[in-house]
């Protein structure tokens, strides 16, 4: 099993990374002695980060980089996908420091509770679990120890964050209100047409005698006459004339920019015109419409203030980890 599966599994708890910090040592080249090879890629105040930490949370993320062909894109590509690492990595080492300073703590108790759930998601026993772990070089000890971390930002979160969070009711409505103007936007037309075509070398006298032709169809429809008669009548495209100039359902994209931002203005029973076509001048007539379905307030009202509470967490999160950085020491060595 991957480890990236458990992780995937642990952020139904954290919403938080998993990270490691154990990795194999590497052997000298030239004798049998053992030794760890391992430098600072950070600091943050008085806490250190190791490149191999940093190896350890990218272990997941590399063999993707694989599939890129192009060896100067796909080293691009790592050394992006190290620095974003690294700044996740620094923005959760502050949390951490927060929390201490702020007295916040999980004890052994939450931190088996998690490991629990996880093993459950993935049906593992802690034999499994151990050695799903071992494959991708980690440690059980040094897994729960990661756990703890996340479970610590969590809460801080919770406890120095959320108190700043305060959606009310009035939010809620404005919100809904936004959403029902949107779902009010026409998604489809049943659209018919009359033709009127101009040759390809038109001259001024010609455009002039389609736009009368177009401009009297729209005047007999306005005035009350139905525009299928009135299409039978005057359109020029033998293809739809005979069933009113039916064209049939158009979802918005699905037809030329110039025509759509006249049709989709339109209301049911509207006619408009002339517009420019590949063909000559046209009318349109909306025979029928289809809006976005919205539900009502009462049914979307907690699925709404969830939304808002959310978003709004995740920028008082953003500002309060940006404050911490000004406040802090980092020396990025990377």
């Amino acid at each position: 099993m991957k480890m990236r599966f458990l992780v995937a599994a642990l952020l139904l708890i954290s919403t938080f990374s998993a990270g490691a910090h154990a990795q194999p040592a590497a052997k000298a080249p030239t004798d049998h002695r053992s030794f760890v090879v391992d430098r600072v890629v950070a600091i943050v105040n008085d806490t250190i980060i190791l490149e191999s930490e940093l190896r350890a949370r990218l272990a997941s993320m590399v063999p993707d980089l694989q599939n890129i062909q192009d060896p100067k894109e796909r080293a691009r590509r790592l050394d992006k996908l190290k620095t974003q690492m690294l700044d996740e990595m620094v923005n959760e080492e502050l949390i951490v420091q927060a929390a201490a300073e702020a007295r916040i703590d999980v004890d052994a108790s939450e931190v088996q509770a998690a490991l629990d759930e996880i093993k459950k998601q993935n049906k593992l026993d802690d034999a499994g679990l151990a050695a799903a772990l071992s494959e991708q070089g980690y440690t059980l000890a040094a897994y729960r120890e990661d756990l703890r971390r996340q479970l610590l930002r969590l809460r801080a979160i919770n406890q120095l964050v959320r108190p700043k969070v305060n959606i009310t009711d009035e939010d809620v409505k404005a919100k809904y209100d936004e959403m029902s103007r949107r779902s009010n936007a026409v998604s489809a037309v049943q659209l018919a047409h009359i033709l009127i075509k101009v040759p390809d070398k038109a001259s001024e006298q010609d455009l002039s005698a389609a736009k009368d032709k177009a401009a009297t169809a729209i005047q007999r429809v306005k005035a009350g006459e139905a525009f299928d008669k009135v299409a039978a009548e005057m359109s020029d495209d033998d293809a739809t004339k005979t069933t009113g100039g039916q064209l049939g359902w158009f979802e918005r994209g699905s037809m030329a920019p110039e025509w759509e931002v006249v049709v989709f203005a339109m209301d049911k029973g509207d006619v408009r015109g002339p517009v420019s076509g590949p063909q000559g001048l046209e009318v349109f007539y909306v025979t029928d419409i289809k809006r976005n379905d919205l539900q009502k307030f009462d049914d979307l009202k907690e699925k709404i203030r969830a939304d808002l509470q959310r978003r709004e967490m995740d920028k008082q999160t953003q500002q309060w980890v940006d404050e911490l950085k000004k406040k802090a020491y980092i020396d990025i060595k990377m």
